[in-house]
């Protein structure tokens, strides 16, 4: 946490006009896929948070809780009461690994840890982790907060963090003024999120995870008055894409694939680019990837008329070793590292679906036990 690499990155991002450490960020192994059930086995579909691949709104609100109940009656109720709040909204509903100590007794996710510090973290603790993490997402910017401004009993916020997809211009594009989610695997086909995504029979999970999946949110501070100083040039060899159109260097569309086999020496996308580290397109790498669901932030930072602005990372995935984890060692050295400042976030557990009325999230998680 003190690595003089680590304080050297925040005086440079001072320097350059980032706001002081105060905000929000984002951050698991199954090794073979399991065999698929015999043919002729009818399989019944887990219930699931399906939110997470559903067309994401304008805006967001995550909010990072410690729970406060002092049983497992007592964390059922303040769930009762979370699924309650957010019933007709685009919302999510998550468990981190603090909540699986001692306390109630609960039989955890197989893959569930703590989200370390990287390479290029300067992590803020008062900005990582929680027992719960509760998202709301709408395209009216005051429904999220209505529904999660007031206390919900037996929980204690930790943190919160508002995110919005900036306006203008066509797809939804970072504050560094670059396309989002090219690259994506497409969250409307069953097929890949079943093998990307979703936790599954068969993956040596407690049965109440089956229909679940790995969230990882990151925290990332943007130096964006450094970025903007850079010629677009350089910034296009840092991401590997045309800033305007989205299209790998050397290609014409954003969807068109890179050919590094026929750029070894990096000549056109260089090989510290953004994407040519986060997916080098081989075939293990095919493997590693993970469905992405971020969006920016801006927030009033500690100085008079200072403004912290970044990213809200977040991905969802089966195994976050095999996901995430394995993308961001890749990532360390990126020519992208310098402008940004991961400070916080966590690893977390998106529970399972509710099966109908009367039903609530994490029901099977606290009868398993």
């Amino acid at each position: 946490m003190n690595r003089p690499e680590a304080v050297s990155r925040r005086a440079f991002l001072t320097a350059v006009g980032a706001a002081g450490l105060t905000g929000a960020a984002g951050c698991g192994g199954h090794g073979a896929d399991p065999a698929p059930p015999p043919a002729g086995t009818p399989a019944a579909a887990p219930a699931r948070q399906t939110a997470i691949v559903r067309p994401a709104p304008a805006t967001t609100l995550l909010v990072a809780y410690d729970v406060e109940a002092v049983d497992r009656a007592g964390l059922a109720t303040a769930l009762r009461a979370v699924t309650t709040r957010i019933a007709d909204a685009t919302a999510t509903v998550a468990v981190g690994a603090s909540l699986f100590d001692r306390r109630y007794e609960l039989t955890a996710p197989r893959l569930l840890t703590r989200m370390p510090a990287f390479r290029a973290d300067l992590l803020d603790p008062d900005w990582c982790h929680g027992d719960l993490l509760v998202q709301v997402s709408a395209d009216d910017p005051e429904r999220p907060a209505m529904l999660l401004g007031r206390p919900v009993p037996g929980l204690r916020e930790r943190w919160r963090m508002e995110g919005f997809h900036p306006p203008g211009g066509s797809g939804v594009r970072n504050l560094f003024g670059f396309r989002e989610g090219a690259g994506n695997p497409d969250p409307t086909d069953d097929e890949l999120m079943d093998r990307l995504v979703w936790v599954r029979p068969g993956d040596d999970e407690p049965a109440w995870c089956v229909g679940g999946s790995y969230q990882v949110v990151r925290l990332i501070r943007l130096a964006v008055p450094t970025w903007e100083a850079e010629p677009v040039a350089d910034q296009e060899r840092v991401f590997g894409r045309a800033k305007t159109g989205g299209a790998p260097l050397g290609r014409h569309h954003e969807a068109d694939e890179p050919d590094y086999a026929a750029d070894p020496d990096g000549r056109l996308i260089s090989l510290d680019a953004h994407i040519r580290r986060a997916n080098p397109r081989t075939p293990e790498s095919e493997r590693h990837r993970i469905l992405r669901r971020g969006y920016s932030y801006r927030r009033t930072g500690r100085g008079a008329g200072a403004e912290d602005v970044g990213q809200i990372f977040i991905c969802f995935q089966r195994d976050v070793e095999r996901g995430f984890a394995t993308i961001q060692r890749r990532l360390a050295g990126e020519a992208l590292e310098r402008y940004t400042l991961p400070f916080g976030g966590g690893y977390y557990f998106l529970l399972p679906g509710g099966t109908g009325e009367g039903d609530y999230l994490g029901r099977p998680m606290i009868e398993s036990a």
